[in-house]
């Protein structure tokens, strides 16, 4: 009997520093407690060691005390309870309707957008809503993320020019079709008659899409392309990923354009990088009196970029953002 228990209790050792080696690897030390005593009481049914389970299990890794600042931040911030209450994706929604109704970024149905960094969509989730229901909406991102509806989007690197004239050739396509349209009714309750209303564009829609067709005989190819309403740009600077697992679906995407560093020399510098990059396509392809909005890190650079704006656009305004109104026609950047 004596050699039976020492048995046991050898057994029972193993089985515990293999539990606590799965306890390290995979859950929080804290979910759960293992009463210990050997041999149990053995009364009723429990002829086993008992668990007693405290907290739900939580996926790999351990809590962060920045995590915890930032969830504490965002539970006393009325614009991201604002968005969560408005089914924004976040609270910078409220930074371009500010801008909108200041700067009058957005004119009506019918404009094209495009929106350079999109994820999480709250941007893009504003320019659907003032461009219904005829308005198309394009995003471009590195990470994979879940579009809102109505946006059409590319996951690339916004640096390739490949990626870029993808998205250029994308946007000339979809001016060849009827607009896309944005209707937040139920299509299945409505009559014929009210859906063809809907989906009929208006008349200076008609008159809009008709002047656009038309070749000026000093027009150039290049000019032809310059479509886009407004430009939106709200990326940052890319590092390489130093914390978690290498799995390609989600370690390609971590070179995104979306955090700082905490280094203010190198998110500014890369900030500025992004905002020529994102200047650039808005000189190809943003039409005559259309609107440039781009999120930057302040620093040294920061004149040089608002020279090139003044050379685009009539007016510009510098908050951290950098807004560029009504382009001067036949005004182009040199790459």
């Amino acid at each position: 009997m004596g050699r039976l228990i020492e048995l046991s209790s050898i057994v029972y050792r193993v089985l515990y520093q293999i539990l606590s080696l799965l306890v390290s690897l995979f859950l929080t030390p804290t979910i759960f407690t293992m009463i210990s005593r050997w041999p149990p009481r053995l009364t009723g049914r429990h002829i086993c060691p008992v668990f007693s389970l405290q907290k739900p299990f939580m996926p790999l890794g351990r809590w962060s005390s920045s995590g915890s600042r930032w969830k504490q931040r965002q539970g006393r911030d009325s614009y991201a309870r604002g968005a969560k209450v408005q089914g924004l994706k976040s609270r910078a929604a409220f930074k371009l309707l500010e801008m909108d109704s200041k700067y009058k970024l957005f004119k009506g149905s019918g404009q094209t957008v495009v929106d350079l960094g999109y994820a999480p969509g709250s941007w893009s989730q504003v320019a659907v809503e003032k461009t219904k229901p005829h308005g198309r909406v394009i995003g471009i991102d590195l990470i994979p993320a879940q579009p809102p509806r109505g946006v059409a989007t590319f996951q690339g690197d916004f640096l390739s020019p490949d990626v870029q004239e993808m998205v250029k050739n994308f946007i000339l396509e979809s001016h060849r079709r009827p607009p896309p349209l944005q209707d937040e009714g139920d299509p299945e309750n409505s009559t014929p008659d009210e859906a063809a209303a809907l989906d009929r564009p208006s008349y200076l829609d008609m008159e809009r899409h008709a002047a656009q067709d038309e070749v000026l005989p000093l027009e150039t190819e290049a000019a032809r392309k310059r479509i886009v309403d407004v430009v939106l740009s709200d990326m940052s600077e890319p590092w390489d990923q130093t914390t978690g697992f290498n799995v390609n679906t989600l370690s390609n995407p971590y070179h995104r354009l979306m955090n700082t560093s905490g280094n203010a020399f190198r998110d500014h510098a890369g900030s500025m990088d992004l905002c020529a990059a994102a200047l650039q396509f808005a000189s190809d392809t943003l039409r005559s009196g259309g609107h440039f909005v781009c999120k930057f890190y302040q620093g040294s650079e920061d004149r040089d970029f608002e020279k090139k704006l003044r050379t685009l656009f009539t007016k510009e305004s510098r908050e951290a953002y950098f807004i560029g109104l009504r382009r001067k026609p036949n005004v182009t950047i040199e790459p």
